[in-house]
């Protein structure tokens, strides 16, 4: 007879957003000594047993997404009912880092679990964050200084995670308190810059971390980089008519929406333009509240991030990976 353990994950993809997780998700799947949850972020450890409250929901778009969280556990645990015995199972939930409670969740659920982590230039990480709101026509903002400046007003309105540009990129203190709740051996944090340049030696270090076999996952093409779009009339009229399709898709089922959404998303994306080179005033503004966490990240891992304090970023991964 199956227990919860035998059903729970084993390991997880805990962050952070736009590190490049939904490419190592992809690329762990093709393992055949790994299962996915066929949920790529079920959130479930962002709950406590209850529905998401709206109070925390309050920003364009949250309401809907988090319909889609799944917080029932035994919706939770039949995710991994497919898993075939022998592998070893898992999911993908980048918001688990930068939320202390779902550390503390997870850690009491499941204390043997494998955690790994992709830290990613946090300026490099906010923008591409607000490039993929802009692209959906979330991010009323136009210009990204003034979004990021925005940040704790729209965190103390009760904006969901995701719009969290300077928080989200906190990994000295993400990974301090991570460690209070696991040993330090069952996190295994690597670079963005990794997973881009040297995808099947970090896909070897993953499977080592797992205990699978190495040389047998492969790196397949990211499916989550956002197009950048201009700020032109015809987006801001888009833009509207998304964040009130948004607001509406909280009250459908999400695949209602998601459907209904596909036209005005494909509208929206092919308003994309080349993405311009961010000024090097506007990353010293974003990154100078940082320096004190990047500082902390060096302390608690015992490696140097000294790269991220220069005036440029390293790029997305579509301009630096290779076609």
């Amino acid at each position: 007879m199956s227990t919860d353990a035998d059903r729970l994950p084993q390991f997880v993809i805990a962050g952070a957003p736009k590190a490049g997780t939904t490419a190592l998700h992809a690329a762990l799947a093709t393992h055949p000594g790994l299962y996915l949850s066929p949920v790529k972020e079920p959130k479930y450890y962002l709950t406590d047993g209850r529905p998401p409250p709206r109070a925390r929901q309050r920003g364009p778009g949250d309401a809907h997404s988090a319909r889609e969280w799944i917080w029932r556990r035994e919706q939770y645990l039949a995710l991994f009912d497919g898993a075939p015995a022998g592998t070893v199972r898992g999911e993908s939930t980048p918001f688990y880092l930068h939320d202390r409670a779902a550390q503390r969740r997870l850690a009491a659920d499941v204390p043997d679990v494998r955690v790994v982590v992709v830290v990613r230039d946090p300026v490099d990480r906010a923008w591409s964050n607000w490039v993929h709101l802009r692209a959906d026509g979330l991010e009323p903002e136009a210009d990204f200084a003034r979004a990021v400046e925005r940040e704790e007003q729209r965190v103390a309105a009760g904006w969901a995670p995701f719009w969290h540009y300077r928080g989200l990129g906190r990994y000295g203190e993400q990974l301090r308190d991570l460690f209070t709740v696991l040993p330090r051996e069952q996190v295994l944090v690597l670079r963005y810059r990794q997973l881009v340049d040297s995808p099947d030696e970090t896909l070897d270090r993953v499977s080592d971390h797992l205990g699978v076999e190495r040389g047998v996952a492969h790196a397949v093409p990211p499916e989550n980089v956002k197009p950048h779009v201009a700020d032109t009339p015809r987006h801001r009229v888009l833009s509207r008519l998304a964040r009130a399709g948004a607001a509406l898709g909280a009250y459908a089922p999400p695949r209602v929406w998601r459907q209904a959404s596909r036209p005005l998303l494909a509208a929206l994306h092919a308003g994309r333009a080349p993405r311009p080179p961010m000024p090097v005033e506007v990353r010293r503004a974003v990154l100078a509240p940082l320096l004190p966490d990047i500082a902390l990240l060096e302390e608690v891992t015992g490696e140097s991030f000294d790269d991220w304090r220069r005036d440029t970023g390293r790029g997305d991964f579509r301009s630096r990976r290779p076609a």
